[in-house]
């Protein structure tokens, strides 16, 4: 089994032309033609997860977040990134990021695999493209979906606070009512609040706000950010899931570092 095969496997799951234009997913460093020794699964290909790569004797990383994500002028051990591609090449690793594509997609999408987690009904894109689809699925950012049974406000924030593992979630002003529609972007989502809003959502879960964004929720919605880290972590189980229910050639890992770069006191 090549990584070639690998990736054009998970090219159908979230095909390449999904990704935004900002986007760098694909595979970052590496060769296609390379053997497939094992496959270690991340959020975030750090140093780290490459030593463990190393360690554990697989030759490809599978990430979300891309470790290349603007131009790279020099390699060297002067940043993080260098020195992560640097001892990737040394060591053979290839690297391979599936990033916004996994995003937009519905069917094994980021998005999706959280509002599962929760428990969400009549799930939907949020945002969706017009005119493209996958598998007969909408493609596009975020998803909107339904409580089976409406919590209140304070509820439904220790309600996700247990489900998506986090102990800590900033949130604006309660607005005093039940929680039913709710909308969710995993990772950085300020860019689909006025969507939210406009299809009539009671929450938007997403993270990364700044602290004047905050107000925009101008009373009309609950933003609850929980993390950009702690939206996104369950996203290395669905790859696993899905590369171990297609490959049994090899042997596939789920990370054992905690890539989560922001810490609490």
């Amino acid at each position: 089994m090549t990584v070639s095969e690998v990736i054009n496997y998970l090219n159908t799951i979230a095909p390449s032309e999904f990704q935004e234009s900002y986007d760098n997913a694909g595979l970052l460093v590496g060769n296609e033609s390379d053997k497939v020794t094992g496959v270690l699964v991340s959020l975030d290909c750090i140093e780290a997860v490459v030593d463990e790569a190393i360690e554990l004797g697989v030759n490809l990383v599978v990430s979300h977040h891309p470790i290349i994500f603007s131009g790279l002028k020099r390699i060297s051990n002067r940043t993080y990134v260098e020195r992560v591609v640097r001892k990737a090449i040394k060591n053979d690793i290839n690297i391979f990021a599936i990033h916004t594509n996994l995003d937009n997609v519905f069917n094994n999408g980021v998005n999706t695999n959280i509002a599962k987690r929760l428990g969400l009904e009549e799930v939907e894109i949020l945002q969706s493209r017009e005119g493209v689809s996958h598998e007969n699925q909408a493609v596009g950012s975020g998803i909107i979906g339904i409580l089976p049974n409406p919590l209140d406000e304070k509820e439904f924030l220790s309600f996700v606070k247990t489900k998506m593992e986090t102990s800590c979630i900033k949130h604006t002003q309660l607005l005093g009512k039940k929680v039913r529609k709710v909308a969710i972007c995993g990772g950085s989502g300020r860019f689909l609040l006025e969507e939210s809003i406009n299809q009539k959502a009671d929450v938007f879960i997403s993270s990364d706000f700044k602290y004047h964004e905050f107000f925009d929720a101008d009373n009309k919605i609950l933003i609850a950010d929980i993390g950009h880290f702690e939206s996104e972590q369950f996203t290395i189980n669905m790859l696993y899931r899905i590369l171990t229910n297609k490959f049994n050639t090899f042997a596939t890992h789920y990370t054992k570092v905690n890539t989560n770069p922001v810490n609490y006191f």
